[in-house]
């Protein structure tokens, strides 16, 4: 009697938990609105469509920033006039900038661009992984003017966490491209 009465004193305590319950997996949504070009009309020797979501700011030697507030984070325009000898010495730069970042990056897909109509050449870098910065780009007429262009986050990166938010602006960085016009110096 005493051992039936021990397994319902056990029984008793061991079935009045708390019924255990699996929370479904969930993944953080981030999403941005559809993003929406306007043409800029600055006094710089070269134009393109930006994002109506990108804040700009004005630097100087014709060079913009571009802030996207909703991701914090920014797109670095810098500007310089292709001399007699320094073509090459600007793309030594630029393709140094992407792959300084290599030691922390898993890769860096380059992409070529070329736009005969424009009259722009140019490469486009995904910079993948918990780097500084996630994409890159320099255009070129390779005669006159040399734009390159740099995101960066004001976070700490984490690859994961902002790979909508990178998705997003690497995009925006090919429209710049795409459009991206040299004005004629006369």
């Amino acid at each position: 009697m005493r051992f039936i009465f021990l397994l319902f004193i056990i029984f008793f305590f061991v079935s009045c938990q708390d019924e255990i319950l699996i929370k479904p997996k969930a993944q953080l949504s981030l999403s941005y609105p559809l993003a929406n070009y306007e043409e800029l009309h600055l006094d710089f020797p070269y134009n393109f469509q930006k994002n109506k979501e990108a804040v700009l700011k004005e630097k100087k030697n014709n060079g913009l920033n571009l802030y996207y507030p909703a991701m914090k984070a920014t797109l670095y325009l810098t500007y310089q006039k292709v001399g007699k000898n320094n073509l090459d010495s600007l793309l030594r730069d630029a393709q140094k900038l992407a792959y300084d970042h290599a030691v922390k990056a898993e890769s860096i897909p380059e992409q070529p661009f070329v736009n005969k109509d424009k009259d722009v050449y140019g490469m486009f870098y995904m910079i993948n992984g918990n780097a500084a910065t996630q994409a890159e780009f320099y255009a070129t007429d390779s005669l006159q003017h040399f734009v390159n262009g740099a995101l960066y986050f004001d976070a700490k990166p984490n690859f994961d966490s902002i790979y909508p938010a990178v998705m997003y602006l690497r995009n925006d960085m090919r429209i710049i491209m795409e459009t991206l016009a040299w004005k004629n110096e006369e």
